[in-house]
């Protein structure tokens, strides 16, 4: 089949930046961009030439610019980042067009962005509603962007203190067998809460935080009774709550407050999977003003690579019939 003869051509100068990273090994880059259009793009000196019809033109164009404006801040470009960027692209209503995206979390150390559309969607719905419900696999961002937007508001001064919440559940290992005290059984679920929080600020400042209840770290149990005010309060693992539990912490909300609840429905610890809080909040409160629900899947993982490939050979083994262990619920994305 003959090509159309409207085709017009469009160079992207790559002068002033690493042309190598944004083209890949072996112009790998922009091998894997042609294989998902049909416009041909070429390679030539420090120019990226661009032959194809002018609406898919026009979305190369973008997608090219906004590659090399993200060399050109510095990062290397991965694989990852170029399919994140091609799927965004296809999903935008028109050619051209896009929405103003998050721009990033400001904690104490570092500016904490979005790695993928599902995460800039959690970003955007956790700066415009009270209460975000996050459901995704491990890996996806979940806890660690629900603690980069409570470090935010608190560095920000909209809230007063961080409240972060785990069910204490026993995961095939018993709290009574374990040594230690109270504090010290407990610690270890809570240990990527900890990690989140050192990651962003000084452990200096997290633990004068700690000491002074600015930051609190308590089993979910804790949350009984309680009435939080002018507080960001994140509940994670939140799959592994009851569904007394879940209506007991979303009713702790108290004035200037704001609540994230994470959690992964495939990964359900509690001696019944249909028990889970977090299934039946999904279920009961769609549709709620002022709760938005956040998406994540396994093209949101970043983490090693072989993660993605893991969750998605879970979800296919369930799919097909496979009896994937807490599968209650269905995909998470």
């Amino acid at each position: 089949m003959a090509r159309e003869t409207s085709e017009i051509t469009e160079r992207i100068s790559l002068a002033g930046i690493d042309a190598a990273n944004l083209l890949g090994a072996g112009d790998a880059n922009l091998k894997m961009i042609q294989h998902s259009f049909r416009s041909r793009l070429t390679a030539r000196g420090d120019e990226v030439i661009i032959t194809g019809q002018p609406r898919e033109l026009e979305m190369l164009t973008s997608l090219i610019l906004r590659l090399r404006e993200k060399v050109e801040s510095g990062a290397a470009l991965t694989e990852r980042d170029i399919g994140y960027a091609i799927d965004d692209l296809r999903q935008q209503p028109a050619a051209g067009s896009s929405r103003e995206r998050p721009a990033g979390l400001s904690a104490l150390k570092k500016l904490i962005k979005p790695k993928s559309p599902g995460q800039e969607n959690y970003l955007e719905a956790m700066q415009n509603s009270d209460l975000v419900i996050a459901i995704g696999p491990a890996g996806t961002g979940k806890t660690y962007l629900a603690v980069a937007a409570a470090v935010a508001a608190l560095n920000e001064r909209q809230v007063e203190r961080v409240v972060l919440c785990r069910p204490a559940v026993e995961a095939g290992e018993s709290l009574g067998f374990l040594p230690g005290d109270l504090k010290e059984k407990i610690d270890p679920y809570m240990r990527p809460l900890y990690d989140a929080l050192y990651d962003m600020m000084s452990p200096e400042k997290v633990n004068r935080f700690l000491a002074n209840d600015i930051i609190e770290i308590v089993p979910l149990a804790y949350m009984r009774g309680r009435t939080l005010n002018n507080s960001f309060v994140i509940l994670d693992e939140a799959q592994n709550a009851t569904k007394t539990q879940m209506k007991m912490f979303l009713t702790r909300l108290g004035f200037n407050s704001r609540a994230v609840i994470t959690g992964d429905i495939t990964q359900i610890d509690l001696a019944r999977s249909d028990s889970s809080g977090l299934i039946e909040a999904r279920n009961i409160l769609q549709g709620v003003e002022g709760i938005s629900f956040a998406a994540l899947g396994e093209r949101d993982v970043v983490r090693h690579r072989l993660v993605h490939h893991i969750i998605q050979a879970y979800q296919n083994y369930s799919g097909n019939g496979g009896a994937a262990p807490g599968a209650e619920g269905g995909p998470a994305d």
